[in-house]
């Protein structure tokens, strides 16, 4: 789904096989993953140089410390535009309250195909509007 231009996606899944699975799945489909098990450390990578980032894939809880939502939140800081696709097995009713707009939220467990449309979809929709 990705063209010759490098489209990195940050991701961050605190469960370390499902993390693999993500991981291996957005590379298999053309995408350059860099891939955390933590909010915070996603935020560092963020905060040292957001724009390496064409979208976040993130999971909502993430053990102790920060969670997906401000991983979201933190991310549309440094872009304001950057897609944001949430995966949660038990927190779907609070994305309109905790979620950052035109954002994807999709409920565990999901088929891989889910995930790429969400973020294929997102990124075609930034670069549309990009190229207004």
């Amino acid at each position: 789904m990705a063209d010759d231009a490098s489209i990195q996606l940050l991701l961050v899944e605190d469960d370390h096989l499902l993390r693999l699975d993500a991981e291996e799945l957005l590379i298999e489909n053309g995408f350059e993953v860099a891939s955390f098990a933590s909010a915070e450390e996603a935020i560092a990578a963020l905060d040292a140089d957001a724009a390496q980032f064409s979208g976040v894939i993130t999971d909502i809880r993430l053990g102790k410390g920060a969670n997906g939502w401000q991983v979201g939140r933190h991310a549309r800081q440094c872009q304001s535009n950057i897609p944001v696709v949430y995966v949660t097995a038990d927190s779907a009713a609070e994305w309109t309250s905790h979620g950052v707009p035109n954002s994807v939220l999709i409920q565990k467990p999901f088929v891989p195909a889910q995930l790429i449309s969400a973020i294929s979809g997102l990124l075609n929709d930034a670069a549309m509007a990009n190229a207004v």
